[in-house]
């Protein structure tokens, strides 16, 4: 997922607080629904602490970014309304997922199918 190491000139919340906009200096442009963001939190409470702790996180379909928190230069913390404030999204991070996003959906809604989990709450 590594991408080049251009940053952000636009971070967008939209007004239903359900998409995250992301414009970077090389004109790439990315629409992230909170949803996307919130099940792959960076965080470890998500992550874990190796591949076989990694949580699946369901029934987030309508969760909203409640505030962006810059971390130095390299990234943000997002606040989501189910109180998940932990992960620390780097800027190559959020550029991969934007990229991606097609991609990591199909294998998330997968995922939750083989499992007989839900988007939905």
């Amino acid at each position: 997922m590594e991408q080049s190491a251009s940053r952000p000139t636009e971070l967008r919340v939209s007004k239903d607080r359900r998409m995250l906009t992301v414009t970077f200096d090389d004109g790439a442009r990315y629409e992230i629904p909170a949803e996307m963001l919130r099940v792959h939190s960076p965080s470890a409470e998500v992550q874990g602490h190796s591949p076989d702790q990694r949580q699946l996180v369901h029934g987030k379909r309508d969760v909203e970014i409640m505030q962006i928190i810059p971390t130095g230069n390299y990234a943000i913390r997002i606040g989501f309304d189910d109180m998940h404030d932990t992960g620390i999204y780097t800027w190559t991070y959020l550029r991969g997922l934007g990229s991606h996003l097609d991609t990591w959906l199909t294998a998330y809604e997968a995922e939750l199918a083989s499992k007989g989990l839900s988007r939905q709450r």
